[in-house]
């Protein structure tokens, strides 16, 4: 059995930082994460997608984050359970919570502290006949590296800030032809973002193509185009060697909904002075 001072369930960014506040109160940390390695969305889904709201750092690869943070915490030698998702949680006689993995894995600590974001997710996919049958075959719904997609054309949809990144990032030098489609002519990224894509668009280097959605695709082997429909103007056909239709992530809490945690529309409910949960001793972060 695994002893720690504080037990974290999720070692994306927020449960890095948390074993480096807790080192410099000479606490001992171990994580526990599902995926096989640390930095959660940022190692998993864009490791290479850079990011823009980190204090000091006007862009960073998100991989680049993690790096740092792994850094950070090193001489603080936290443990990790990696692989293996947090599934029981239970108290023994002395008050010490025990939790147990999908794999057996017992951990002992007297703190918990769920640094799990909104859990696992899941691609939201778009309802297209036929998509299993390209997926990996030119269909993608996550970029881990941008490399994958030089010199190739690439067809995005969605309008928030991973489609509108992702847009602005393949069109600069990656991608030989990038064309963002998006079911309206308004979009939900920031505003920064927005204006890049509107810059791209008006200089040719992009295709904007608003006011559409992709409702069929085609190929052989693999992709070899994408049906687009307007709302008014018909339907037209677009050649690409990749679509990748980014419409967000859907939250999974999975087995920590059921550890008696007020949860509310998928969210854990804490006492935003201490960030404690309903349940002594198990913090939300």
């Amino acid at each position: 059995m695994i002893q720690t001072d504080i037990l974290i369930v999720g070692a994306g960014p927020c449960g890095l930082f948390t074993v480096f506040e807790a080192g410099l109160l000479k606490l001992k940390c171990h994580l526990i994460d599902s995926l096989p390695q640390p930095g959660g969305q940022c190692s998993e889904i864009y490791p290479k997608k850079p990011i823009y709201d980190i204090p000091a750092y006007p862009t960073i690869l998100a991989g680049g984050l993690v790096d740092r943070l792994m850094e950070q915490i090193e001489p603080f030698s936290p443990g990790f359970t990696l692989g293996e998702r947090a599934e029981v949680v239970e108290k023994d006689d002395e008050g010490q919570f025990i939790v147990t993995t999908n794999r057996g894995t017992k951990h002992r600590a007297p703190i918990i502290a769920i640094a799990a974001g909104l859990g696992c997710f899941e691609p939201r996919k778009p309802p297209v006949e036929n998509l299993e049958s390209f997926e990996d075959k030119g269909i993608e719904y996550i970029i881990k590296d941008p490399e994958f997609y030089r010199g190739k054309k690439v067809v995005i949809s969605g309008g928030g800030d991973s489609a509108l990144d992702w847009t602005v990032f393949l069109a600069e030098g990656v991608a030989s032809e990038v064309t963002l489609v998006h079911r309206r002519t308004s979009f939900r990224g920031h505003p920064d973002s927005v204006q890049k894509v509107l810059d791209l668009a008006e200089s040719g280097k992009i295709n904007l193509v608003t006011n559409s959605e992709v409702v069929g695709i085609s190929g052989n082997e693999n992709l070899q185009s994408v049906e687009v429909k307007h709302k008014s103007e018909g339907k037209l056909s677009i050649e690409t060697d990749h679509w990748v239709p980014l419409f967000g992530l859907s939250p999974k809490l999975g087995p920590i909904s059921e550890w008696d945690l007020n949860i509310t529309k998928n969210a854990i409910e804490v006492d935003t002075f201490d960030y404690s949960t309903n349940v002594p001793g198990i913090y939300a972060i």
